[in-house]
Order: C-alpha cells, then sequence, then structure tokens
C-alpha cells in the first residue's frame, strides 16, 4: 500500500513513484553533528558521551572524552574504545534547490532531478518528524516554504517542488547569504546545483563553513555536459547570459574540453574534502533511486 500524502497526489506522482515513497519511509537523514531541537522526533542522531540509550563503540581517538572509555572493554580487547550514545532529537533540514536557467539542460532536466532528490531527502525527513524547509533560488530571486513538519505536509513540499521552472542566472553567494540570514536554527543544508556561477561556488559554501552549518553539496549535471557527444563546426549559447561563441569540436577541442572539466571537478573536491563538506556529484543518467538509495546511503547522508 502506497504511503498516503493527502490531497494532491498528482504532484507527489510526477516526481516520485508511489512505491519508492513507501521505500522512504525505512530511511532516516543522518547528521555528523549535535544540534539543539526544538522538539523530540524519531530519528536518531548520534553523539559521544551522555545520551538517552547507549548505541555503539568506536575506537578511541586523539581528543575523545577519557570519561567514556568502557575500561571493561579495554581490558577483554587491550584496545581503547569508547561509548556512543544516541539521542532522539529533530533536525532542521535545509533544502536549497538551483532553479537557473542552466539547470534545464538534460533529459531528464537538470531541475527535474534536483526536485526529485530535494523531494525524496524532504520526504525523509518529514516522515521522520524533522522540520524540513526549501528554498528555489536564481539571480536575485528566491521562492521558501518553510517549517514543515510531519507526513502531512508532504504534500506543499512535493506541489511547491513540481511547481518549480528554470529561470534568470545563478548567483550561489547572494542565495545563501540570504538563507542564512533568515534561518533561525543551524542544522543540515542540502544544497543541490550545477554550480554554473561565473562568481565561483566557493563565497556560498565558505558562508556554511562560517556559520557551522553542516552542509551536503549535490552536484548536478546533465550527462552531455559530463560527457558530451558533438562535433564539426557550432555555435554554443550559454542557458544563462545568451553569451554565443562559435567553436570547431574536433579531437582536440574535446580533450581541452575534459581537461577543463577534470580540473573542475578535482577542484571542487578538494575545496570540500578541505572545508568538511560533504559532496556528491552526479548526472542526470542516473535514475534517482538509485541516487537515493544507493549513493546518498553510501555517502553518508541517509540510513
Amino acid at each position: 500500500m502506497a504511503p498516503s500524502t493527502g490531497a494532491g497526489p498528482e504532484a507527489g506522482r510526477r516526481l516520485l513513484a508511489p512505491e519508492f515513497l513507501q521505500k522512504l519511509e525505512t530511511l532516516s537523514l543522518l547528521s555528523r553533528k549535535r544540534f539543539r531541537g526544538a522538539q523530540r522526533g524519531d530519528r536518531r542522531s548520534l553523539a559521544r558521551g551522555r545520551g538517552l540509550e547507549f548505541d555503539d563503540y568506536r575506537a578511541y581517538q586523539l581528543g575523545d572524552d577519557y570519561r567514556y572509555i568502557d575500561w571493561n572493554v579495554v581490558s577483554r580487547l587491550d584496545r581503547f574504545f569508547v561509548k556512543m550514545f544516541s539521542e532522539e532529537e529533530d533536525l532542521d533540514v535545509s533544502l536549497m534547490v538551483d532553479t537557473s536557467r542552466s539547470m534545464a539542460a538534460g533529459r531528464p532536466s537538470k531541475l527535474l532531478l534536483a526536485a526529485q532528490l530535494a523531494a525524496a531527502i524532504g520526504y525523509i525527513g518529514l516522515t521522520n518528524l524533522d522540520r524540513v524547509g526549501v528554498t528555489a533560488f536564481a539571480s536575485t530571486t528566491a521562492s521558501r516554504l518553510d517549517r514543515l513538519r510531519s507526513r502531512a505536509r508532504a504534500v506543499d513540499l512535493l506541489e511547491f517542488l513540481d511547481r518549480l521552472e528554470p529561470s534568470g542566472e545563478t548567483h550561489l553567494g547572494l542565495a545563501m547569504r540570504r538563507h542564512l540570514a533568515t534561518s533561525r536554527r543551524r542544522g543540515l543544508l542540502v544544497l543541490l546545483s550545477d554550480l554554473f556561477d561565473p562568481r565561483g561556488y566557493e563565497p556560498a559554501l565558505l558562508l556554511c563553513r562560517h556559520h557551522r552549518v553542516q552542509t551536503f553539496l549535490i552536484h548536478v549535471l546533465a550527462e552531455e555536459e559530463v560527457s558530451p557527444r558533438i562535433a564539426g563546426d557550432l555555435r554554443l549559447v550559454d542557458a544563462e547570459t545568451q553569451q554565443a561563441v562559435d567553436v570547431t569540436v574536433d579531437a582536440e577541442a574535446v580533450r581541452a574540453y575534459a581537461a577543463a572539466r577534470d580540473a573542475f571537478f578535482h577542484g571542487i573536491e578538494r575545496f570540500c574534502f578541505r572545508h568538511g563538506i560533504d559532496y556528491l556529484r552526479t548526472s542526470t543518467a542516473v535514475p534517482v533511486e538509485t541516487l537515493v538509495l544507493r549513493w546518498l546511503r553510501q555517502g553518508g547522508l541517509l540510513q
């Protein structure tokens, strides 16, 4: 039996199949940090130290509080382990979806895949009584749906995401500044974007770092951007600025593109690793079910 989402089931079906929504109900969001929750939720956030319930052991690391070393385990295994505790608390989940014109590329479009991923992540949060908000942004405009809680609000989330249309240019830094300025509580922020911002992606992500926001970046690309299959004399038009350039696509141009693409990817990976930002890159060729049930679980966002 498919989960009940109340009125407006068509929006849900357009984004996510009912059978897939049912699978999402078995998952929950993970946080690497401990946040002060306003209400208790159904998720579990692992934390060292005092908690409601013993959860597991892990190997002692430099800087761990020695008070939580389990000396009985040490005596048996001759190795140091600390106790891990779990505490049920609600988590603030902020979903930021890039809706700039470049997100229209791909089949399905990058925007559709980003909306599907945001819908899946948000639905998981609502199912576990986390607080979920979503912001759709491009250039100087943004629309926002905030403070959702409980699965009954999944309809609002799905309908909001189903209505998104690509427009405007990308301005990650401005969107992030506005979001953080109006966010009263810090939690988990999931940013879904192709990162095609001429000002760079770094300012926005550094703002997250400065505000100590746990950030998970999902880099969404069209398959033709990853592996273009074009040749000959072409006019390429920027989807956002409408600037055009005439090029001859030959073997040398393909090699130069591949080198620039790889440098772009590696730069993002290094930046995110250096600043403690979780990063996942995908293309529109990967089904949303695979991304959520396999890749996001392996990437540490879901359990």
